[in-house]
């Protein structure tokens, strides 16, 4: 409740992280706690435990859906710090704009190799643009979609 408090005073969206062990549920509680106490909160999926080796976290899409359906919370992905590699990043990426996630969490850095940390969860410049030219249309199409649904409400 304590920090509830401070982040009122500051007025400015607060994210909200799933801890990797919180169900969706949980999740969504924590967030509803906070918007009680008058903080304005958004989400962020990182990943969840399981018996995976290959990647840090599982990242699990499915909460973006969940949080949509369930809340009117807006929902990001980091997908970094879920993968905790970078070399699954762009299909990873394009199936979270797939999901209908309000954005994405990339850690970029000039060099990764010399980060203080995370540089093998860290894009270089050059990286990231590839990155974000793969995933782009992705993007433009679900606009598109978002705002055809829109007309078809507001037609309703």
């Amino acid at each position: 409740l304590k920090q509830c408090r401070i982040f009122r005073r500051v007025k400015k969206p607060v994210m909200l992280k799933r801890g990797f062990m919180s169900t969706v549920e949980e999740f969504l509680l924590a967030a509803e706690y906070m918007r009680q106490n008058g903080v304005k909160v958004f989400l962020c999926e990182r990943g969840i435990r399981t018996f995976e080796t290959y990647t840090r976290n599982t990242m699990d899409i499915s909460c973006v859906a969940l949080v949509h359906k369930l809340s009117p919370y807006p929902i990001i992905v980091d997908i970094s710090h879920a993968l905790g590699r970078t070399d699954i990043m762009i299909p990873m990426a394009k199936s979270v704009v797939a999901s209908g996630s309000d954005g994405l969490m990339i850690e970029v850095h000039p060099d990764p190799q010399k980060a203080l940390s995370d540089g093998k969860q860290s894009l270089n410049f050059d990286e990231f643009e590839c990155l974000f030219s793969q995933i782009k249309p992705w993007i433009e199409f679900r606009i598109k979609e978002q705002k055809k649904l829109e007309n078809i409400k507001i037609q309703k």
